[in-house]
């Protein structure tokens, strides 16, 4: 990992770039999460049920994958 954030701050650094928290999450994520893993939790999201779960279990189950689908985490999704 700490090799990794090396190459990864002089590609992204270059030129003096100031590396925001978003580029290196990005760059974090491209890397390390495969698409194909993000979809299956962006479905597990989408097929959440509370089922047997206590209301604050299920919230830490929605919270943690709401992650994946920031879409459904914004400003305007609430006002939907």
């Amino acid at each position: 990992a700490n090799q990794w954030w090396k190459n990864a701050k002089l590609r992204m650094g270059a030129g003096g770039i100031i590396i925001t928290w978003e580029m290196f999450k990005g760059e974090f994520l491209r890397k390390y999460f495969p698409a194909d893993v993000k979809n299956k939790k962006v479905v597990e999201f989408m097929e959440l049920k509370q089922g047997n779960m206590s209301v604050a279990e299920y919230t830490v189950k929605f919270e943690s994958l709401c992650a994946f689908s920031p879409h459904y985490n914004t400003v305007e999704a609430e006002n939907d």
